[in-house]
């Protein structure tokens, strides 16, 4: 916690991903067909959300939710919102294919404009006006694992990810994290602010209430336009995997199927 004062800011960066169990249409040029998909956000990243809530439910401050991407990204911000977090930013790129280095660039530009609206010189990393920056441990769609890690790496913060475990001990200015391993569980500490990558089963996020809902619909989001400049990675074209059809086979009706019923079981080891 910044010293000095009570409470404790957290950022916590989400990502607009499409439905889980939804099939991803492909276009004749290989890229994505969002008309008619679904979005939301990542289990790592939900669970991200709910763990800053409780935070600042524990300790007071604000809990901050930011979000790149095009401005369909707002439905996502707005979700974490009606889950109980205080303030909404939209990093505004209008496209979301940026890759990790893009999106880390363009989050700690945000990050620099929530400090003080003001840019920053090269080279030099901006202040930091959060004790906690909480991200998903990777995105559900792509699944890098780099965008936590390069934001920390810029802003010149102590990083940790695969986090199953928060605690912030009170005026301590530390943060305790457990992380499973093979043989038990590994505890480490780090001085705030940080950033922590977490894993999905840190917590069990809630469900967003209606008046929570309302509140959202309703509350101004601080936008922030960025035009990221290309990344290191570049997509060549996507392809759906073969599909593993079932196939139902009739053996036959009445006693007439029995030979056939055993023939199947001696197949499967049965007898």
């Amino acid at each position: 916690m910044s010293e000095g004062r009570c409470g404790m800011d957290v950022l916590v960066c989400v990502k607009r991903v499409p439905a889980f169990g939804a099939k991803v249409p492909l276009q004749d040029d290989g890229t994505v067909d969002t008309r008619h998909l679904g979005f939301t956000l990542g289990p790592h990243e939900e669970c991200a959300v709910e763990e800053a809530v409780r935070l600042v439910s524990a300790h007071g401050g604000t809990a901050t939710v930011l979000a790149v991407g095009p401005p369909e990204t707002e439905e996502q911000v707005r979700y974490a919102l009606a889950m109980g977090a205080d303030r909404g930013v939209l990093v505004d790129t209008g496209r979301d294919d940026t890759d990790p280095q893009a999106t880390a660039e363009a989050i700690v530009r945000a990050v620099a404009d929530l400090a003080d609206g003001a840019g920053v010189p090269d080279g030099d990393a901006p202040r930091v006006p959060f004790d906690l920056l909480l991200f998903g441990q990777s995105s559900a769609d792509a699944g890098h694992g780099q965008v936590g890690i390069r934001v920390a790496r810029a802003l010149g913060l102590p990083a940790v990810g695969g986090i199953k475990g928060v605690e912030v001990p009170d005026g301590a200015g530390t943060v305790r994290l457990r992380r499973p391993v093979d043989d038990g569980v590994e505890v480490c500490e780090a001085p705030l602010p940080a950033a922590v990558a977490v894993k999905e089963g840190l917590n069990l996020p809630r469900y967003p209430t209606m008046p929570g809902r309302l509140r959202a619909r309703k509350a101004t989001l601080h936008t922030v336009p960025v035009d990221p400049a290309p990344g290191g990675l570049r997509t060549l074209g996507l392809r759906q995997p073969a599909e593993d059809g079932a196939e139902t086979v009739v053996l036959g009706q009445g006693a007439d199927a029995a030979p056939a019923v055993v023939d199947v079981f001696e197949r499967i080891g049965v007898v």
